[in-house]
């Protein structure tokens, strides 16, 4: 059964990255939509499944939102020390667009990309873990965990495919990384047999994780997103993202 469920996972997240490819012009509007699913995620499965795999406080603050500060001031430091962040007020007044750069679909960072992008694949290969682990625990659990999963794994590949495409990655590049994120939950499932990851050390990972998406959505990817286009229609999209996210956990749950 939970290799079925994976195989669901599968799919989803190759949907969510082929919706992300074939916007067109309407990218701005995918960009917004990426970053409420993120907030969603972060705010909404990430940072409380954090918090219950990891109960433990460091000086008064808990460990998982240690991590999350964590991942936040770790990307940034990475953007800073390689100077990718440029001032994003300045920059998005002569702001380029991919017609007069060919090959570049946003910051001209590949490797930031392709960081971001491993990222949300080592976070599908632990979703595959968690289904395994949870139909280990019963049918039930297995089921809800499950749905939280396919839902999610949708906005997985999205968001893998338009961070890979941001920071200036080749389509050939993205489509690649899209098919490994497609593939982790279905190896992350076939392995739980074998390997588990003890709860304290996920927890501490999905903090860290979140603090990671929580900087990308904020800092890189609504500024984009908002720079050449109206606000509105962008910042709805961003708000329905958001609340699709929170309808899919809240019934999942």
């Amino acid at each position: 059964m939970a290799a079925l469920i994976a195989a669901g996972a599968f799919v989803m997240t190759l949907v969510g990255g082929i919706v992300a490819h074939r916007v067109g012009d309407r990218r701005h509007l995918v960009l917004g939509l990426a970053a409420g699913l993120m907030l969603g995620v972060v705010g909404f499965d990430l940072l409380p499944e954090a918090l219950r795999a990891q109960p433990r406080h460091v000086f008064g603050v808990p460990a998982a939102l240690a991590t999350f500060l964590a991942g936040f001031l770790a990307v940034h430091v990475v953007e800073r020390s390689v100077a990718v962040h440029r001032a994003h007020e300045g920059e998005y007044a002569a702001h380029r667009h991919a017609h007069d750069r060919p090959h570049r679909d946003g910051h001209d960072e590949p490797g930031l990309g392709l960081a971001a992008a491993c990222a949300l694949i080592a976070h599908s290969l632990l979703d595959g873990f968690a289904i395994g682990a949870a139909f280990q625990a019963g049918s039930t659990v297995g089921t809800v965990v499950a749905i939280a999963v396919i839902a999610h794994d949708f906005a997985d590949g999205f968001n893998t495919y338009t961070l890979t495409r941001l920071y200036g990655n080749a389509r050939r590049r993205a489509f690649a990384l899209l098919l490994c994120d497609a593939v982790a939950p279905v190896v992350g499932a076939a392995v739980t047999l074998a390997f588990t990851i003890p709860a304290g050390v996920l927890g501490l990972y999905l903090g860290f994780f979140a603090g990671f998406l929580l900087y990308l959505a904020t800092s890189d990817i609504l500024p984009e997103a908002h720079s050449p286009h109206s606000s509105l229609p962008t910042l709805l999209c961003t708000v329905v993202g958001t609340g699709f996210m929170w309808l899919v956990i809240g019934l999942a749950g």
